[in-house]
Order: C-alpha cells, then structure tokens, then sequence
C-alpha cells in the first residue's frame, strides 16, 4: 500500500499518451484512462493537491503516412483526430485537468531543451543506420510501417520497431521476410544518419531504480528486470519524417524525433502548458522538482517497458526531474476471448458508446472490473448484463431507492436520528471496517477491489433493511423505524461519497437525492445529517437490460467508424 498520507498530498497522475489516429476502443479505455481516472478522482476526494494529466501523441509516421493517403495535411488530420479523443473522454467522464497535444508549440520547444540537456551531458550519439526504404513510395519507412515475422515468436504482423505479441523490442531489418505496409513491396536497406540515446550508459542507475520500487506490480518488475538482463542498448531517436519535432542539432536539421522519444516528454510539456495557462509560473516545479510530489504513470502492457526503460533513463539522463513514483502497469482486455481488432470488427468501439442512450456510468461500473490490473480480462455480454442487474441495480440501485422511497413516503421526506441499539452500532462499525478496506484499495491501486467492497456496503445495507422489516415496522414502532431508515441513509451517503471516483454521475444524482451540498471523504463516518433532514423526490437510478437491449448495443458498438467516415463529417 502506498501511503499518500506522508507524502506533501500532491500527486501527478500520468496516463499514456494515445496515438491520435487510434480511435478508442474499450481495451484503450479500461488500460489507461478509466483506471487513471478513478485514482485521479480518488485523490481529489481525499483532498490531496491532484493534477490529472493526458494527452493525444500526434507525431511520427503513422500521421504523415495516413494524411499522404487521404490528400490532407497531418496538421488537419490530427485536429479533427484530436477533438474525437476529446469528445469520447469527455463523455466518458474522465476527469482530465488538462488534454493537450504533442503537436502544440510548448511541446516541441521543452522537446527541443530537454534533448540539448541529453546532448551537453553526453547522452546522445551518432551513427549511421541501415534503414528500409522503398523504392516504389520513395521513402524510408518509419518502423511501424515495415511489417513481416517477428524473429522471437513467430508472430506473423510484427511491426518494425516491437512485436505487439511478445513486447520484444526490434530492427526492421531483423524482421524475417519484412513487407512495405504502404504498398506490400520488399523494401531495400539504405544508410542514413540517425542521433541514438545511450540506453545503455544507465542501466545500472535504471536497474538499481526498478530494484528499488518493491511495491510494483510483478509483472511491471518482472518484465522490467527481464529487460534490463537481456542488455540494453543504444536506441535510435530520430526520423526521416517532416512531420514532428525537429532536431535542434546542425547536420540533422532534415529529421524529426522518433515519437516514442518525444511523446514521454509530453508529460512534462502538458504539465508546464497547464501552468501557463492557469497563469501560475514556475507550479510545475512543485509536481517534477519537489521529491515530495507523488507521480503515477497508467499504461497497458506493450507499454511497460517505455515507463520503466526507456522514459526513466531519460529522466535519470536529464538529472534534474522527479521518476515516476508509481508504475501502474495493466494487462490485456480481450472481447468475448480474442484480442480486440478494428480490422475486424471484434470489441467495443468508444465513439459509437453516446449513441446507444445507456447511462454512462452502466459502461463505467461494468468497465472497471474489466480493468487488466494482474491478467487479461474479457468483455463478455452476459457477464455485462448479470452484473449490471444483479449488482448495480439488483444491490446498489435497489437500496438506495428504498430507503429514500421510503422515507419520501412515510417521513414526509425527512430524516430524523434516533436511539442506536446493539445491532445497529455493530453494522457501523462494519461499515466504517470496510470504508478503511475500499480507502486501502484504491491507495493500493486495487480499483476492482474497492468496487467489490462498495457493493459488500450495499449488500450489508440491503440485508439490514430486510431484516428490519421497516414496511410492518412502521404500524407498531415508528420511533424504531425512523432509527432503521436514518442508518440506512447513512450508507446511502456512504455509498455516494465511494463511488464518486467510479460513477461520477451516479453519486451526483444520489447526493442531489439526499439533498447534500457535497461528497467528502471526511464525511464518510459522520452518521448525522442536519436536524430533520430533508431529501429531495426520489428517483429510479437505472433501468434493466434486457435481451433486446443487449442486441440493439451490439449492432451498435461493434461497428468501428473508418477514418475517413471521421474526415467526411468535419
């Protein structure tokens, strides 16, 4: 468990940069941006000094390359590509404080300073490479652009610069029988000068950090370590591109930044470009300088190592910058038991989720179990139904409906304390155990846990109303009915305070119920409202899924929407 407690309560949270031309899908979501999210919401109902930071990664070859082949600028395909980011994340209630864009002016000049900080201290070489190039499409192809058979695992789409299946890193001309993805031709391999960052030169100094952060994940240090044995080396940062960064370096003044050089910086660049626009100089200081601040970096698997490698070798190199304090790397979400592929049309695709009218935080509760915090996990349709009825509506939606049906109807809509017994204060007292239990969770960074827990507080809740039997209560002993109702408010207050950082939504709808100013987590183990308090009308929370329902999201959320089809609407 990680104390944030002891640390000065100011936190970065850090998630992956997106590439900008690839849409969201559910995998991308539960990966990165919800999980982030939560934790990012969580330290902010703690009371902790939170900046939620994010951002599209817009530069490399994947957009030169696809705005050549749609007969646009890569500056038009990345602003129209960029909004769609925003508007999914956005409506998926993810909290970013900032969302900015490694295109931006800011970024490519704290890019630009922090490689000229690399290049006085002596971490960056030259050397001349043999590249592929195409004959036919008159370039040399960026790595992600040569495809063949991965040299370690035999997966047969291995890109140029690292297999998707077995994470290893690779040269493209270490690919066996290596095609041009633009036009399928063998490439040819020509010479041309590159700028490499000496990887190697830290690996103790990187070894010794991953050794020295025992409350990893194991295997975020598992497969950390396993690189750091197999040797690192040198890695190229630089391109034969137009588009990105340019190298502020005389004789290289034709190339670009590789982008998985650039985009970590990103972090640092959106961080400086909130303060200037909050007109607060120098702030960024307090969460990259001040070894007090807490940073924590939300990423899938393919990439761990650009977190615990590559991106804190860098830090390490530059010496003047906070490494991440916490490495929360994730697993795999498959759909119904196969990899997730646009291609194909196999998962969930985030820009059709507005258009299907469900509630956002129905995809929000069943999302998070689906986060891959240990292993790969599935979406599964009636997985998604059964706990969508059974558990957000059967356990959660059901108590809080009546208890405050309930009390609208026969205490005039007013809450009043009363005597607690024995039994009562003992249910309290296990309320208050798990409070700690889900608080535990989320500092662990165990989100699916703490969602568990919340559910066991409202099941506890269900069991206590039902066993009370306040509905033939009521007609003999008002005065014990009225303490019923007042401790199963309580835990209705209780369970909108815990599940803001999960169903944002949800608990606004549920505190606007209960007729409260706020959601606090110091509030959490305060049984007392105002003096005759008064609540609000109640209302349902959700309605069911039905089979038919079910079937009508399918033919939705399955369909991805080309690239084009984005281009065309704007």
């Amino acid at each position: 468990m990680v104390n944030l407690e002891k640390q000065k309560k100011r936190v970065l949270v850090l998630c992956a940069l997106p590439y900008t031309n690839g849409i969201p899908h559910i995998g991308n979501i539960v990966g990165s941006h919800l999980p982030a999210d939560i934790f990012a919401r969580f330290c902010r109902l703690k009371g902790y000094e939170t900046l939620f930071i994010g951002g599209t990664d817009e530069n490399g070859a994947p957009t030169e390359i696809v705005a050549r082949e749609l007969k646009i600028s890569p500056k038009k395909l990345t602003d129209i590509l960029h909004e769609i980011h925003k508007q999914i994340y956005e409506w998926l209630y993810i909290s970013y404080d900032y969302f900015s864009r490694t295109s931006s002016l800011t970024h490519h000049k704290v890019t630009q300073e922090f490689f000229k900080k690399l290049y006085r201290r002596e971490y960056i070489s030259k050397k001349n490479l043999i590249m592929p190039y195409c004959e036919k499409d008159k370039l040399f192809l960026p790595d992600r652009y040569v495809e063949g058979k991965c040299p370690y695992c035999g997966y047969e789409h291995a890109h140029g610069d690292q297999c998707e299946k077995c994470t290893k890193l690779l040269d493209p001309d270490k690919l066996i029988d290596p095609k041009c993805k633009i036009c399928g031709n063998k490439p040819v391999f020509k010479e041309t000068k590159h700028l490499f960052f000496k990887l190697n030169k830290l690996e103790k100094k990187i070894e010794k950090w991953i050794e020295s952060n025992r409350k990893w994940r194991e295997h975020v240090r598992s497969l950390s370590l396993a690189w750091i044995k197999e040797g690192l080396k040198e890695r190229c940062i630089t391109r034969d591109l137009e588009w990105g960064v340019k190298v502020p370096l005389k004789g290289y003044e034709n190339k670009v930044f590789y982008c998985w050089f650039d985009a970590p910086i990103g972090y640092l660049s959106f961080t400086i470009e909130w303060v200037e626009k909050n007109r607060r100089p120098q702030e960024w200081k307090s969460y990259w300088q001040d070894k007090n601040a807490f940073i924590v970096n939300w990423m899938g698997k393919d990439n761990i190592p650009f977190h615990t490698i590559f991106w804190p070798g860098m830090l390490i190199a530059h010496g003047d910058l906070n490494l991440p304090s916490y490495v929360a790397g994730l697993q795999y979400c498959n759909y119904e038991g196969s990899k997730i592929s646009k291609s194909r049309g196999w998962g969930i695709f985030c820009e059709k989720l507005p258009m299907t009218e469900i509630d956002v935080d129905i995809w929000r509760f069943y999302f998070t179990f689906l986060i891959p915090e240990t292993s790969d996990t599935n979406f599964r349709w009636e997985e998604f139904k059964n706990k969508v009825n059974n558990e957000l509506i059967g356990n959660i939606g059901n108590f809080i409906y009546r208890t405050l049906s309930f009390i609208w109807k026969y205490f005039d809509g007013t809450i009043e304390s009363g005597k607690l017994k024995k039994e009562d204060k003992k249910l309290i007292k296990k309320i208050v155990h798990s409070i700690r239990i889900v608080e535990k969770n989320l500092e662990s960074f165990e989100l699916r846990k703490g969602l568990i827990e919340i559910l066991n507080i409202s099941s506890m809740g269900n069991k206590y109303f039902q066993e009370n039997k306040p509905w033939e209560l009521i007609k003999v002993d008002k005065e014990r009915c009225k303490t019923i109702i007042w401790i199963c408010a309580y835990i209705c207050k209780v369970l909108a305070i815990l599940m803001s950082p999960y169903l944002p939504k949800t608990a606004e709808r549920i505190k606007n119920q209960l007729n409260l100013t706020e959601l606090k987590w110091k509030d959490l183990q305060d049984l007392n409202f105002k003096k005759k308090h008064k609540i609000n009308s109640p209302e349902i929370l959700f309605e069911k899924l039905t089979e038919e329902k079910i079937e009508k999201l399918k033919n939705i959320v399955t369909k991805p929407t080309p690239l084009e089809e984005f281009l065309q609407e704007r």
